[in-house]
């Protein structure tokens, strides 16, 4: 049996709707909560019964050093502003290789925040920006 690719050193190559983002380095906020409601039942005075009400999702935040996509960013970003229209994301994980290690696709996303970088002479960092997405949820990945 042949092992899978795990992700280490990944990149994040981002599409919303039939827009390319290009790829970012880092992607946090892949995440969802169950809401829990406690029902106390009567005669039962030993424990609540843990009941799932709802889920909710996390904030994606992807950054990355400043590219030539920065732009394609920003304009999806003004464009959904002044038109909002839904679209389905997806992100994919990319091994050092290139190749899919997995993918969320996400329904419904709109963004959230973009930041560009903050210049300095005094650093010799890569500049950065943030892209920040909510979305209405995962989609199965067909």
């Amino acid at each position: 049996m042949s092992e899978q690719p795990f992700a280490t050193s990944v990149r994040f190559r981002v599409t919303i709707g039939a827009v390319d983002l290009g790829s970012f380095t880092t992607c946090d906020g892949l995440a969802c909560e169950v809401e829990v409601e406690e029902h106390w039942e009567g005669g039962l005075d030993s424990h609540p019964w843990i009941l799932p009400s709802r889920l909710r999702y996390s904030h994606i935040v992807l950054t990355r050093p400043l590219t030539a996509s920065a732009v394609a960013a920003w304009q999806w970003v003004q464009a959904q502003v002044l038109l909002p229209v839904p679209v389905t994301g997806r992100i994919v994980a990319l091994a050092p290789d290139h190749s899919p290690i997995v993918r969320w696709d996400l329904d419904r996303v709109v963004p959230v925040r973009w930041t560009g970088p903050s210049f300095t002479a005094e650093s010799s960092q890569a500049a950065m920006e943030t892209l920040e997405l909510a979305h209405h949820g995962f989609l199965v990945a067909g």
